[in-house]
């Protein structure tokens, strides 16, 4: 852990020049209190540095949050062990979940799956800031249950015990990036309106208590809602795939669901910490976790590694100078462009050697080698995180 300056904390062994000057000048805005702590996964990003947890008193920058709302992970321990699968041909698990759940960027469900959706879905529509989603993405229905590209992905995993788990990380799609971009361009005109300069365009922020404040927050928090049940929503589908497999029930004996890019009104316990409120300042702490998941005392967390590697079950230690916060994963350490000009397609089947996935060279820019050592990441992370569990993959589903 080390000062980068008096309001950037960082907790990133590995840090690139332009990451570091990214969190500086988000970190020079007046409203940061009580200072932007930089985790152990941190790399440059779009808005903000990615692995960044910015709080910001009575504002709050829509850029910063970032355009997939709510993006996160959910995981399910099940009642089988290692022994359970031998013999069974893994692929055809893989093949039934892809079919199961619309995989890549603009796939989604042609009708309502099934009644469990329907419920998610009349849980979203009664919420406030339903309207507005429909508005701009009449087809957000059937998008729930979808998982898109990227670095999102279904796995079955086990742990060190050879007990075996489902994994799945995924946000709030195409419905929660509309509203994201929606906002961040309302923030723009308001700080241009008002002749508020910014040390980046991306920095521009709504000021609590103005209307487009408000609506922010609202479509926020309705798409938060709407990623939390999408994973929930495929997550149900992954677990049916592996009880038609498997030819029994099985049984969830565990399950963590976490967000890692999302805002939330700053806890308690850590406003006693830093004694809130800073003199002559008004409204409240709003804590924007970007790439970033709570990790407050004994409170479980997941933190996957890249394709091909190991992920992390972990309870918080509650740091309260990270404010109560810890990596989300691996963090990119070459962009997609840089990876797919590195790396071959022998390496990234090298890389993925037994583990039951989708042969192609679509993947080719998720390769492990593209994202930080993992085992770096958790090992910068020992004050925020204690692991409860390792993962290891033997099957990968993604979409391109």
């Amino acid at each position: 852990m080390e000062h980068l300056a008096s309001k950037l904390i960082n907790w990133a062994s590995i840090l690139e020049t332009e990451a570091r000057q990214q969190a500086q000048r988000t970190a020079s805005m007046p409203f940061i209190w009580p200072h932007l702590a930089l985790m152990p996964d941190a790399h440059q990003g779009k808005g903000a540095t990615v692995g960044s947890v910015i709080p910001t008193l009575g504002a709050i920058m829509p850029a910063a949050v970032g355009v997939d709302i709510g993006c996160g992970m959910i995981a399910i321990r099940t009642g089988l062990v290692h022994e359970d699968l031998r013999g069974k041909p893994l692929s055809r698990l893989r093949e039934a979940i892809e079919k199961a759940v619309p995989l890549s960027a603009g796939h989604y469900n042609d009708t309502v799956y099934d009644e469990g959706t329907g419920a998610r879905i009349a849980e979203l529509e009664n919420r406030d800031g339903a309207d507005s989603a429909g508005a701009i993405a009449p087809n957000w229905r059937l998008q729930l249950g979808s998982l898109g590209s990227g670095n999102h992905f279904i796995e079955v995993s086990l742990d060190e015990s050879d007990r075996v788990w489902l994994f799945l990380h995924s946000g709030s799609r195409g419905v929660g990036n509309k509203l994201a971009t929606r906002h961040i361009k309302v923030a723009l005109d308001w700080c241009e309106r008002a002749w508020i300069p910014l040390p980046d365009p991306d920095l521009a922020y709504l000021v609590e208590g103005t209307s487009e404040f408000w609506a922010y927050l609202r479509d926020l928090r309705w798409a938060q809602h709407f990623a939390l049940l999408n994973r929930e929503e495929m997550m149900e589908r992954v677990a049916k795939c592996l009880t038609r497999f498997m030819g029994r029930d099985i049984d969830a004996a565990q399950t963590i669901q976490c967000h890692h890019n999302y805002t939330e009104q700053m806890s308690d316990d850590l406003l006693r910490h830093w004694k809130y409120r800073p003199k002559g300042r008004a409204g409240h702490v709003w804590l924007s976790r970007k790439g970033a998941i709570d990790a407050s005392a004994g409170k479980p967390g997941l933190i996957p590694g890249s394709m091909g590697t190991r992920s992390y079950v972990v309870t918080g230690k509650g740091n309260m100078l990270s404010l109560n916060s810890s990596p989300h994963g691996a963090g990119r350490e070459y962009s997609r462009s840089a990876a797919r000009r590195k790396f071959t397609r022998a390496e990234l089947d090298m890389a993925m050697d037994g583990i039951e996935w989708r042969h192609t060279d679509a993947f080719l820019d998720e390769i492990p080698g593209a994202y930080k050592d993992i085992d770096q990441v958790m090992a910068d992370a020992a004050d925020l995180v204690q692991i409860r569990h390792t993962l290891r993959q033997i099957v990968n589903v993604k979409g391109e």
